[in-house]
């Protein structure tokens, strides 16, 4: 009796082991483990705020997945040519890009045949950041404040030029409107991203910049720039000195910039699960948020796919208005 009694504990002992195995196995297959490198595509050039952004997530996620996260800058055509790339890349988990207001927002609003649908073709992971943009100009401009910089443009009318990081970008986007709402005029220089853009402006071949924060205010700090105001609704922690648009005495121009991860299309839940759950750690971890300040950016609040598409989906309402109010389309 001992002995029967003996041998069924064992079989319901097995029989628990049994289920503990297959429901441990289950809860592993549920969460994706990456086998191989991933990388973070930036859509625009080294030295800017995309990229800045993206090299700080993908170093923190390398610590969160175990395997390296690089980054890989495809700049071009005011980030088409990496958005591009990244919706016909294999929704696999190890091909994301640092999509932007300008490439999930603006863009297709501007451009009538457009590679790429900004909602269809990808899968939103999470939003990292918004930027308020800071208005620079050249160090050798005669100019020290905004309502200077007006009268400037207003006394040599089409003389002044503006850069920006692409056409359609956000800085385009702030230096069209700043031309309707100040009733002046000013030559639009395109670049691949607010690194070249910057340089040109400090050596005063172009003439003023409205530029991603992170990419100019070291810059403005150091002297290089003048920095004469901010497009936030209010002034920004990182320079508390600088004046918005409309204390500055214009008013109209207020728009920010935002930054977040983006898969290709049909990327599988398991995956999709596990990159915002990491991305949402670390968005949550005191130093990155003290170096997204730092760079003069604002962390967002970590939150769920389906509120990322929600705001994509918002953003592309409120830029639909504001490029045709502005007359801004692009080939």
């Amino acid at each position: 009796m001992f002995l029967q009694n003996g041998v069924q504990a064992l079989k319901r002992l097995g029989v628990s082991l049994t289920m503990a195995l297959v429901l441990t196995g289950f809860c592993q297959a549920t969460e994706w483990v990456p086998e191989r490198q991933l990388r973070i595509i930036s859509a625009y050039s080294a030295g800017g705020t995309n990229d800045l952004l993206s090299r700080l997530m993908a170093q923190k996620l390398t610590e969160r997945l175990g395997k390296p996260v690089v980054v890989e800058n495809r700049a071009g055509a005011n980030g088409i040519i990496a958005s591009d790339y990244v919706a016909k890349s294999a929704p696999d988990g190890y091909t994301m890009i640092m999509g932007s207001s300008a490439t999930h927002g603006i863009n297709p609003n501007i451009y009538a045949k457009l590679s790429y649908d900004a909602q269809s073709d990808f899968t939103p992971v999470g939003l990292i950041a918004t930027v308020p943009l800071l208005l620079v100009v050249a160090p050798n401009l005669a100019v020290n404040s905004l309502t200077d910089l007006v009268a400037l443009a207003k006394s040599k009318p089409g003389t002044l030029s503006f850069a920006s990081s692409g056409t359609g970008s956000s800085p385009h986007l702030a230096g069209e409107l700043f031309k309707s709402v100040a009733g002046i005029e000013l030559t639009h220089v395109p670049y691949k991203g607010d690194g070249p853009a910057v340089i040109d402006v400090q050596g005063g071949q172009v003439s003023m910049f409205f530029a991603n924060i992170p990419s100019a205010l070291p810059a403005a700090q150091a002297g290089r720039l003048k920095a004469l105001a901010m497009t936030g609704a209010v002034r920004t922690p990182a320079a508390p000195d600088i004046p918005t648009m409309q204390q500055a005495g214009v008013t109209g121009v207020e728009i920010s910039a935002w930054f977040g991860l983006f898969a290709p299309a049909k990327l599988p839940n398991e995956v999709l699960t596990r990159l915002n759950q990491e991305l949402n750690v670390v968005l949550g971890l005191p130093d990155v948020q003290a170096r997204i300040r730092e760079l003069g950016a604002e962390p967002v609040a970590p939150a769920t796919p389906e509120t990322f598409q929600s705001f994509v989906k918002s953003e592309l309402a409120k830029f639909a208005a504001v490029t045709k109010k502005a007359g801004i389309t692009a080939q």
